[in-house]
């Protein structure tokens, strides 16, 4: 399948490029530093690019047949920047008549199937206080993609940690079959068999272990 992948230059962007890579799709990596992203394939195509720049956006996404946006916020973080690149994404998806979108965001962002613990409610009273402009603006880009008519799906995840690739973890939502904690590597793997599958099309699953 051929593939855009943005924020593949990230810990879990990269792991979906390489993974990827390795199932046999046809891949561009759309990153803003070719430098951070040192791969090498013949099934790999890096392009340089902005996701706030619309017209980048939608130059790299005419011709493909599946986004994955692997997108975290900058550091320091700027107000709506995810919510921008969500914008910028389902315009040029639609524009070019891209259906299937795959985007991963964190755990803090809650979905009415949630049924969240008391250590679930206090880890994002946590992550509003300390990071509350990092969670509005990653709530803001799901909100953008749900009110799209793509075929959608949003992949949540805990804590994730540099940990091996072990194929197995649990997927549900928060406070319901769900951890604290996830391997990049494993988020990667959902992400693709997501991709082949399409089991959670417009539905925000939380994977973890």
């Amino acid at each position: 399948m051929k593939l855009i992948i943005f924020g593949a230059s990230g810990g879990t962007g990269l792991e979906i490029v390489k993974q990827a890579l390795k199932a046999g799709h046809i891949v561009t990596a759309f990153v803003r530093n070719p430098a951070k992203l040192p791969l090498n394939h013949a099934n790999l195509t890096i392009k340089q690019g902005d996701v706030l720049d619309a017209e980048a956006v939608e130059k790299g996404i005419a011709g493909q047949e599946a986004v994955i946006s692997a997108l975290g916020p900058t550091r320091p973080p700027v107000p709506g920047t995810m919510e921008t690149a969500a914008r910028n994404i389902v315009a040029a998806m639609q524009k070019h008549g891209v259906r299937r979108l795959i985007s991963t965001t964190g755990a803090g962002v809650r979905h009415p199937q949630d049924q969240p613990k008391l250590v679930d409610h206090l880890m994002k009273g946590l992550l509003t206080l300390l990071a509350g402009t990092v969670l509005r603006d990653s709530a803001a880009n799901v909100a953008v993609i749900q009110a799209s008519d793509l075929d959608w799906t949003i992949v949540r995840y805990p804590r994730l940690t540099n940990g091996p690739h072990l194929g197995k973890y649990r997927v549900g939502y928060v406070g319901k079959n769900s951890g604290s904690q996830l391997s990049r590597a494993d988020g990667a793997d959902f992400v693709l068999q997501e991709l082949d599958k399409g089991e959670y099309i417009r539905q925000m699953p939380m994977v973890s272990y």
